[in-house]
């Protein structure tokens, strides 16, 4: 019988939490999913104006570890970057972090995720304007993710990126210009490999002598050069998967990354006594297996990956980049024969999904002919929200 995260925290976080402590990102995370959807968060009691059935509608928590929140917020993202995309083949490359890092980024989530983010976009970025390979602005998005499919902590970045680059001239007209090898080949990944490890180690270096990292568990000067020693030893991982074509393949293939959670309800196959069982891929063709884990060892994989308070997962770079996006899309789309973006394409496209979700939400399922009616409001209930986790487990963030 399947099962949903709410409900393993429910189950063993009492236990969990005599033995741990856990951040106030965490806690505020652990609140809102147990909250989600419950009495504890308000609703609208609703009635059907034609058979009379009544039921209660629980208000939704909106946090973005919430495995209950991302479709409807995944399905409002990707209707915002229908006017972004251009009529090129897009490439898809992951930048991993070794595992040798993973302890600082434990104890420095932020500089490590801020970091290999930027290392990651600086590699690119670099690429593109190099003549060799495109010589041009490009467009690419990351997306960063800290989890394995059982929930081990790996650090990688997803980065979409059009196949190709903008030559903006002197003349304001321009140029856009083709991958040099092939329409749908960017970068060697081995020369991606090693500009990314030099730039990430690089920037380790310089903030551990500028005391950047005080809880850094490396703590002596011959332990960290030991260890940027192991970092140069092995080539980094850099993976370029198949080229996508075609906007709508390639919108719906990012916006599964975009919003994708370290664990979906789907994936949580029940729980049997202190073990929580769930799915996981079994190979590179899409099979899966299901694995069981003591319940405490699943929450403390969980909560590993809650994000720094603020901190921005999605990020767009070069032609996207918030600074000159409007002026450099309309460059690109232009030299490419692409249509201008319609706004009002855009805005009849989300007032077609709130229809939809409207008529999801209004439409009563039992008599399929009337429509629920507001007839009681609930506000949301603080003290019921605080008794989902004492405070005398919330510590630092």
């Amino acid at each position: 019988m399947s099962t949903t995260l709410a409900e393993v925290l429910q189950r063993f976080g009492p236990e969990y939490l005599r033995a741990h402590t856990l951040s106030s990102a965490q806690a505020r995370v652990w609140r809102a999913i147990v909250a989600c959807r419950t009495s504890a968060l308000g609703g609208e009691r609703l009635r059907c104006d034609g058979c009379g059935v009544q039921q209660w509608r629980w208000h939704s928590c909106r946090n973005r570890h919430c495995p209950q929140c991302q479709t409807r917020q995944r399905d409002a993202w990707r209707a915002a970057r229908l006017g972004e995309l251009l009529d090129v083949p897009y490439g898809h490359l992951v930048f991993t972090l070794p595992h040798e890092l993973n302890a600082l980024g434990a104890c420095h989530a932020r500089w490590v995720y801020a970091t290999l983010m930027q290392c990651a976009a600086a590699t690119l970025t670099e690429f593109a304007a190099n003549p060799r390979w495109l010589g041009g602005i490009g467009a690419f998005t990351l997306v960063l993710h800290t989890w394995t499919q059982d929930l081990r902590r790996h650090l990688h970045v997803h980065a979409l990126m059009a196949c190709g680059a903008l030559q903006p001239g002197a003349d304001g007209r321009g140029n856009w210009v083709q991958p040099k090898r092939s329409r749908s080949f960017l970068f060697p990944v081995h020369a991606l490999s090693r500009v990314f490890r030099g730039k990430f180690v690089q920037a380790l270096q310089q903030a551990g002598q500028a005391g950047g990292l005080p809880r850094d568990p490396v703590d002596s000067a011959l332990a960290r050069q030991q260890r940027v020693q192991a970092l140069h030893r092995h080539d980094w991982v850099v993976y370029a998967k198949t080229p996508l074509a075609g906007p709508a393949s390639v919108l719906d293939y990012l916006s599964r990354y975009t919003h994708r959670t370290a664990i979906g309800n789907e994936r949580l196959v029940g729980i049997e006594g202190e073990q929580v069982r769930l799915r996981v891929r079994a190979d590179a063709t899409g099979g899966k297996r299901t694995i069981a884990m003591p319940g405490e060892q699943f929450i403390a994989r969980f909560v590993q990956h809650v994000l720094p308070v603020g901190f921005k997962r999605i990020r767009h770079y070069g032609l996207l980049a918030p600074a000159a996006k409007t002026e450099r899309l309309a460059l690109a789309r232009k030299l490419l024969a692409m249509p201008q973006a319609n706004p009002q394409a855009r805005e009849d496209a989300q007032a077609f999904m709130r229809r939809v979700a409207a008529i999801e939400i209004t439409c009563c399922p039992h008599c399929k002919v009337g429509h629920w009616r507001v007839i009681e409001q609930r506000a949301a209930d603080r003290t019921a929200i605080a008794a989902t986790l004492p405070a005398s487990c919330r510590g630092p963030p």
